[in-house]
């Protein structure tokens, strides 16, 4: 995973308990993967704000006479 940072965060409890209880994994687990979600999901508008804009070469028909 490379280099890790240890953080003091100020999190409401019912909060975290109930990521914990939903995720079934530790303090430390739940919040790499709440932070995973968020590099997702910023990964992901990126690519939906190139929507339309990415212009490929491709023949489709000539692609699925390859499947074939």
């Amino acid at each position: 995973m490379g280099e890790t940072r240890k953080i003091t965060v100020e999190i409401p409890e019912e909060l975290i308990n109930s990521v914990q209880a939903a995720a079934g994994t530790g303090i430390t687990e739940t919040v790499r993967q709440a932070l995973e979600l968020m590099r997702q999901r910023q990964a992901l508008g990126k690519l939906r704000a190139l929507r339309g804009k990415v212009r490929f070469g491709t023949d489709l028909m000539r692609l699925r006479e390859r499947e074939d």
